[in-house]
């Protein structure tokens, strides 16, 4: 059974930076992508940054491009979530997925993977 632990939120004032983690135990998944979502209080979960395994180009949704960054780290199963100038409206809690049939991209944005994290709050202060 995969299970999906995130790490690293917090509370930041607006301009600064954050960096989350994931890690992936319980399977391994040599296909697998893997990302993040968030949802604010009141809306949608929505779709973050996703990147694949063999470090192909990453997606991002467009209200985080240039801020944010998503890599990973195979060896340790775990991905990263590099956020800076962040704003307001960055608050949210922000999951991470994993999908083990690898990335697939509907309608330009990816889609969500069978298995989800708890859950870490960023919260961003004006």
């Amino acid at each position: 059974q995969v299970q999906l632990i995130e790490s690293g939120g917090g509370l930041v004032q607006a301009g600064g930076s954050l960096t989350l983690a994931c890690a992936a135990s319980g399977q391994t998944f040599s296909s697998s992508a893997m990302g993040w979502f968030r949802q604010a209080p009141g809306k949608e979960r929505e779709f973050v940054a996703v990147i694949s395994y063999s470090g192909a180009p990453p997606y991002y949704t467009d209200s985080v491009k240039g801020r944010f960054t998503i890599s990973r780290d195979n060896g340790k199963n775990t991905i990263y979530l590099q956020m800076n100038s962040l704003k307001p409206e960055d608050t949210a809690v922000y999951y991470c997925n994993l999908d083990s049939k690898g990335l697939t991209v509907v309608a330009g944005l990816p889609r969500a993977g069978d298995y989800w994290g708890q859950g870490t709050q960023v919260t961003v202060s004006s």
